[in-house]
């Protein structure tokens, strides 16, 4: 009778036990699968912050799988988590978090590519007390995290104890993209004396996006504001959104005033800019990592029909256009451009394959190199740029194509020079934090 029972209960638990792994080894023949082809592809190099999982740690839970919210990037081969597609990791940093043995630790950079990050410690206080870094040059682009940052950032600095000099600022923002809006507010909030500076418009590198680009994110949460469920919007709309936002907060915000120099002063600061003098106890960075574009350095590219960003893709209406860059700023201004009326367009890239982009930009590049809308060169490389044409080396041979305009989307140099002012240090990350 016992063993009756025994067997009664136990069946149904083996059952279930059986469809588990049945399904977990179907999953894992999934993940290796992914991984062999992002292998064969060529894509295993993360473009920026991503996770490093130790499997001497590793239980092989799933956590960190069902965590991520851009799909297969983690899967289990061998009971461990794994990296599968790499190159698709944007940094959400989810499965880290999500990790119950700390089996994951976030990094910059891999053993074969450098990523040049400022020295910022967890309060993102630089190596030189009172200036600080958020979002985008600390390398965090991502919409949601730079905005987490903004805030984070001014919880810290409103730690500090504040001086008696009702003259001097509590702090000045630099920059009011993501980050720097969301510090903004939080300064409000927290009542600090400040100031938030921008060169150029609001929205910081986001409005410099491609027109109509899609601006990917998740749920957010801003000062004063709240929270708010967004998960794809494009460049117009977060535009319009943040000036939204600074409407009803009354948010005041100095456009078109950039910094010209930050120096140490008595008790803080002293910030210049093309305006005004600001007293600061406290900086806090929140600039792109663009800084100046990253130029090909060939014969004939200071000619005015060579820009280094898409704004709008109907301008190049009917021409014979040639996209430089391999990562998604590239990728998605060559179809853009691609998909006006009359347009020859040919992409150029120096590697073998777009390792660096979304998934759903190499499809969307895919679909129109077979359809015959964009040329694509890979191994490519620009020899100099002439009035109607481009000489271009691809494959060890010479072309010369016909040619109107050249968008080069090769990146940005950091601003290096306007950091080291500041004596702020700069270090090369290779798969570290």
């Amino acid at each position: 009778m016992a063993l009756d029972l025994i067997i009664i209960y136990a069946a149904p638990m083996v059952g279930i036990w059986a469809a588990y792994m049945v399904t977990r080894k179907r999953r894992e023949a999934h993940s290796a699968a992914k991984f062999t082809a992002a292998r064969e592809a060529g894509l295993l190099e993360p473009a920026s912050l991503h996770p490093v999982i130790d499997p001497a740690k590793c239980i092989g839970c799933g956590s960190c799988v069902r965590a991520c919210p851009e799909g297969d990037i983690i899967g289990l081969i061998g009971g461990k988590a794994s990296l599968v597609e790499p190159s698709h990791c944007i940094g959400h940093g989810a499965c880290e978090v999500v990790c119950p043995v700390n089996a994951i630790t976030l990094v910059f950079g891999t053993e074969t590519r450098g990523v040049d990050i400022p020295n910022v410690a967890e309060d993102f206080q630089t190596n030189v007390p009172g200036i600080y870094i958020a979002g985008e040059l600390g390398g965090m682009g991502l919409v949601r995290n730079a905005i987490e940052q903004g805030r984070q950032a001014i919880d810290s600095i409103r730690k500090v104890t504040r001086t008696g000099d009702r003259q001097m600022l509590d702090v000045v923002i630099v920059g009011c993209g993501p980050a720097g809006l969301s510090a903004s507010l939080a300064a409000m909030q927290h009542k600090l004396r400040s100031v938030t500076v921008e060169q150029d418009s609001l929205g910081g590198t986001v409005a410099h996006f491609p027109r109509g680009k899609l601006v990917m994110t998740a749920p957010f949460t801003l000062p004063l504001v709240g929270k708010f469920n967004i998960r794809e919007l494009s460049k117009e709309e977060l535009i319009g959104f943040f000036m939204n936002i600074v409407r009803k907060t009354r948010l005041k915000i100095n456009l078109g005033e950039r910094v010209e120099s930050v120096a140490r002063a008595p008790n803080g600061f002293e910030v210049r800019t093309t305006r005004s003098t600001y007293r600061t106890r406290s900086v806090l960075l929140t600039i792109g990592r663009r800084g100046t574009p990253r130029r090909l350095d060939v014969p004939g590219e200071d000619q005015t029909k060579v820009v280094y960003r898409l704004i709008d893709p109907e301008q190049y209406r009917g021409q014979h256009v040639l996209v430089v860059g391999g990562g998604d700023a590239a990728l998605e201004a060559a179809c853009s451009v691609a998909e006006q009326p009359g347009t020859t367009v040919t992409l150029s890239h120096r590697s073998g394959s777009f390792n660096r982009a979304k998934l759903k930009n190499r499809e969307r590049v895919d679909e129109m190199r077979q359809s015959g809308r964009l040329n694509v060169l890979f191994h490519s490389t620009i020899r100099q740029v002439e009035p109607d044409a481009v000489e271009i080396e691809a494959d060890g041979s010479a072309q010369r194509l016909r040619n109107q305009a050249v968008i080069v989307c090769a990146g940005g140099i950091l601003p290096t020079s306007f950091l080291e002012s500041m004596g702020i240090e700069v270090e090369t990350k290779y798969g570290t934090a």
